[in-house]
């Protein structure tokens, strides 16, 4: 089973770290928190970059 990225929005502060590192998978939502958009758009690698560079820690594997 292959892993899913998620974000929890309840964590999140919008700073956009996570979209701007890797736009393929993250967005900010209209209410100014991240979303994962794209499973798929990058390889976990960069994902995984975005998990470690979360100031709040609110991006996970599950």
């Amino acid at each position: 089973m292959a892993r899913e990225v998620y974000v929890d929005q309840d964590v999140c502060i919008g700073c956009g770290l996570c979209a701007s590192t890797v736009p393929e998978v993250f967005r900010l939502n209209d209410n100014g928190v991240s979303e994962v958009y794209d499973q798929g758009g990058a390889e976990e690698e960069r994902i995984q970059q975005a998990i470690d560079s979360c100031p709040v820690s609110c991006i996970h594997w599950r």
